[in-house]
């Protein structure tokens, strides 16, 4: 199921679906067990209590502005003192997160809007709120129907869940994937380019940007089968096995180009300055660290280095 089809769902809960004000006896199903479906935060108060009168109302509208990912409940601790005094509450306004049933977070005091924003924004990440598409579930789709060797449906797909979340790293890596395995190594590199550089060690786009690079290294090498022929006339020209190599994975023949880097290897680490084991590490790092050619190949090369 895509952004769209999902999109078209119920509209977010109302603001008095996810503010509310709990008792002693109400306090489990209002918190304990609503917290097993989104986080709840439970504010403890007090009508005497001024930074109350501060924080509830920065509370409500960090949470109207989640919609629906996290809900609040609100406990005057004069009226209902047991369960406040059970959880060790001391001081008010104190403010407990509650995920799962079990607290998991918290903090005392009127905070700062912007620190409870961020509170907020840590404790829902990766929470989909009621109505909106579960990305994590749409980007695996992605990825899977990519796998399937439909680029194109994939790259539709991502590029849905880049309108919806236009900074997605996964969504850009992915579209850039999409556009490098069908050839478009310009759109390729144009959409990494919108991946912020203190994202770029992110695994998938390095992965990405090092089968642009491996693409472009084959670009400038001859056909396969005159590579070949070199390779077969003298065993010992590693800089044509290497050239082999590139040009193998280009095609898509991960284990062959395997097997000449670690022939060379074999015979000379040194080569080239490690040039060969370099190229290697560079295959697996755009083939992705669960592919089954990456697996196989990490395990015999590390057979050969620490033989």
């Amino acid at each position: 199921m895509t952004i769209i089809e999902q999109g078209n769902g119920a509209a977010g809960p109302a603001a008095t679906d996810l503010i509310k004000d709990t008792t002693t006896q109400t306090f489990v199903k209002d918190v304990i067990e609503e917290s097993k479906h989104q986080p709840v935060l439970i504010d403890f108060w007090a009508e005497w209590c001024g930074p109350c009168k501060q924080l509830t109302p920065l509370l409500e509208k960090a949470v109207k502005a989640a919609k629906g990912k996290v809900k609040l409940v609100k406990m005057n601790i004069d009226q209902h003192p047991a369960i406040p005094g059970q959880m060790g509450i001391q001081s008010i306004p104190a403010v407990i997160a509650f995920v799962n049933g079990q607290p998991a977070d918290g903090f005392m005091g009127a905070v700062p809007e912007s620190q409870l924003n961020a509170f907020i924004e840590k404790l829902t990440k990766g929470v989909t709120a009621p109505g909106e598409p579960n990305v994590a579930e749409i980007l695996q789709e992605a990825e899977a129907v990519l796998a399937e060797g439909d680029a194109a449906a994939a790259a539709q797909i991502y590029a849905e869940v880049l309108e919806h979340e236009s900074t997605n790293i996964a969504a850009l890596a992915g579209l850039a994937k999409c556009y490098a395995t069908s050839g478009a190594m310009e759109q390729a590199k144009q959409t990494l380019a919108m991946v912020p550089e203190s994202k770029r060690n992110d695994p998938a786009v390095k992965a990405v940007q090092a089968a642009i690079d491996l693409a472009e290294q084959a670009q400038s090498l001859g056909p396969v089968a005159e590579l070949e022929q070199k390779v077969a006339a003298n065993p010992l020209d590693h800089q044509a096995r290497f050239d082999l190599a590139t040009a193998l994975n280009a095609q898509g023949n991960r284990a062959a180009a395997t097997e000449q880097l670690l022939a060379i290897i074999k015979h000379d680490r040194k080569w080239n300055d490690d040039g060969a084991r370099k190229q290697l590490v560079q295959f697996f790092e755009a083939w992705g660290g669960t592919d089954d050619a990456t697996v196989e190949g990490r395990k015999r090369l590390s057979i050969i280095l620490f033989s």
